[in-house]
């Protein structure tokens, strides 16, 4: 005899019941909770962006509550810490940051957290580019969706730079000045761009407003909208995922949102939470008291902004001062436009195109949901280290007066070294990374083909001397196979049969010279058939014990795996030893 005990309903049952009858929402929670999500700890960079955005909202809302976003001049009160502000004369807003540093309870911590989260929320973003960058996840059907994480780091950047300058501290009050130079250097315009910006001559007295505006409501409710954008379209697409046994094109291996990926995410979210904090409270940041309120007068060493406005700073530092030009009476200012403009203008503009650049290059029309190793796409990651190369030899570059006092170097002994390293070093960490990506292909071809190497040493009884080779495992050989490599572009010939020149060849021209640049260089994945040649091979020498083929497996039946990729998943499936759930 058994008994059932009837289940209790639940007390949200009701409210849930309503909403579902009016909005329909249970199908799409229904629907969302089934999604399938990779388990890969590069995919955790993008939650560390979300959730460090998070902490700005909060703490931000909580700081809003005490700022006061004007460049009014007041008198800081003689009663009022810190002692060495008492009595200088300030901005309302300054003295109202220094208010929340010392009067208000928590004001410091929240500020300090409000701070190295911004540092962590560029830096997150910046980190999940790089990973989408040189995995290939930026390939169709995601090109929109690159399009939006770029639009996100430019709002990140530009939300890190209006949250800084509100202040108006000596730190953020030179970024300003900078900022106007720039703005003052673009032809014709450049006047009118500053008078906008700051609503007459610099300083003015509306900058810190609009900054203000700019950076909790604007900026805000941008990311906001961005990031629905881009979760909805994960969605759509399906996560990417890293290549493997019983991985493919159609699939998804990993787990699902309800319940195991969503405990997984809100416990990471206090993880980062907790880490921020910790920074917050433990390690000071932003002292704006040890610099006082903005005077343009007091120049010193130190004047750095935050990291991910320190490549323009040192650009700017790096460019010579002689490039400056009176034309008609009008001053071209080159050695401002150009590191200030022309260079991140160039930087970010290729940035942003990339991924259509590479999908006309290569006439690649269908659609990629496992991820490129960056050694088998070697130019482009290539591109991507030097890139990065010359973006850390400019943040030296901004830092270029601390190093000259702190280890009592030559200022203008730097400043050539790393001019010159701007233009060799990126030139030397593409050729380097390409070469190490080719080594590393042609290493797996060996592997492969051979196994590993075991230094055991066989003698066979015709006399020769052999090496054992460990066959490799189904994960491992899935990898190094499953791939296909990109080729050079192929164009139809300049004049048609008749003779006449066919329109459109100057610009298959272009990208057929594009292509060899990207794919010229390459390594041809393992074919079928040559494996099959050296498990021949190996089978016909034994495995050192007399006991048959080196590497167990068939050829046939890796031959048609090969010729029909939607069934390669059932090369080394099921050995992950996880039983991870698969979605369409």
């Amino acid at each position: 005899m058994s008994t059932t005990a009837a289940r209790k309903p639940s007390k949200a049952a009701p409210a849930a019941d309503y909403l579902d009858q009016r909005t329909g929402i249970g199908k799409a929670v229904k629907e969302f909770a089934r999604k399938v999500f990779p388990d890969h700890w590069s995919f955790l960079l993008g939650e560390v962006a979300l959730y460090s955005f998070i902490v700005l909202v909060l703490s931000g809302f909580f700081l809003t509550m005490f700022f006061v976003p004007s460049m009014g001049h007041i008198t800081y009160p003689e009663d009022a810490l810190p002692e060495a502000m008492q009595g200088v004369a300030m901005s309302e807003a300054f003295a109202s940051t220094l208010r929340i540093s010392f009067e208000v309870r928590g004001g410091l911590l929240m500020r300090q957290i409000h701070h190295w989260a911004a540092l962590l929320f560029v830096a997150s973003i910046v980190a999940h580019m790089l990973r989408v960058f040189f995995t290939g996840a930026f390939r169709k059907p995601r090109e929109l969706n690159w399009l939006v994480g770029f639009s996100l780091m430019i709002l990140a950047l530009l939300a890190g730079f209006s949250g800084y300058s509100l202040p108006d501290d000596v730190l953020s009050g030179n970024g300003l000045r900078i900022a106007d130079g720039v703005a003052r250097a673009i032809p014709i315009i450049g006047s009118y761009v500053s008078l906008a910006l700051f609503g007459g001559e610099f300083p003015g007295t509306d900058i810190v407003p609009r900054l203000f505006t700019i950076h909790i409501l604007v900026v805000p409710g941008l990311i906001i909208s961005l990031v629905t954008v881009h979760l909805i379209l994960v969605v759509v697409h399906k996560h990417t995922q890293y290549p493997g046994p019983g991985k493919t094109e159609k699939n998804v291996v990993g787990y699902p949102v309800l319940p195991v990926y969503a405990a997984k995410a809100g416990g990471f979210f206090f993880i980062v939470f907790g880490f921020l904090a910790l920074l917050g409270g433990l390690v000071s940041i932003n002292p704006v008291w040890t610099h006082g309120p903005y005077d343009p007068s007091p120049v010193g060493a130190g004047a750095q902004p935050d990291w991910y406005m320190l490549f323009l700073e040192g650009a700017l530092r790096l460019m010579p001062g002689f490039a400056e030009f009176t034309i008609f009476g009008y001053v071209l200012s080159l050695n401002v436009l150009i590191p200030g403009v022309v260079v991140p203008g160039i930087l970010f503009t290729a940035l942003a195109t990339w991924p259509f650049l590479e999908a006309a290059v290569t006439k690649d029309r269908g659609e990629h949901h496992v991820l490129d190793r960056p050694r088998n796409a070697p130019t482009r990651t290539a591109v991507g280290v030097a890139i990065v190369t010359a973006f850390m030899v400019l943040n030296v570059a901004g830092s270029n007066d601390l190093i000259a006092t702190h280890f009592e170097l030559s200022l203008n002994g730097i400043t050539w070294f790393l001019r010159i390293a701007l233009f060799v070093a990126p030139v030397f960490a593409f050729w380097l990374t390409k070469r190490i990506c080719l080594s590393l292909q042609r290493r797996d071809r060996e592997l492969a083909l051979h196994g590993h190497e075991t230094g055991r040493i066989v003698r066979m009884p015709t006399g020769e001397f052999l090496e054992v080779h460990q066959p490799l495992t189904e994960d491992e050989r899935w990898l190094l196979v499953h791939h296909e490599a990109d080729r050079m572009l192929e164009i139809d010939p300049p004049e048609d049969e008749n003779g006449v020149r066919r329109p459109g060849y100057r610009k298959d021209k272009q990208l057929q010279r594009l292509s060899r640049f990207l794919y010229e260089d390459r390594v041809e994945p393992v074919t079928p058939a040559e494996l099959a040649a050296a498990n021949a091979a190996h089978g016909a020498h034994g495995n050192g014990n007399g006991n048959g083929s080196h590497a167990e497996v068939e050829s046939g039946g890796l031959r048609e795996a090969f010729d029909r990729p939607e069934e390669r998943a059932s090369i080394g499936a099921g050995t992950d030893g996880r039983n991870n759930p698969t979605s369409s």
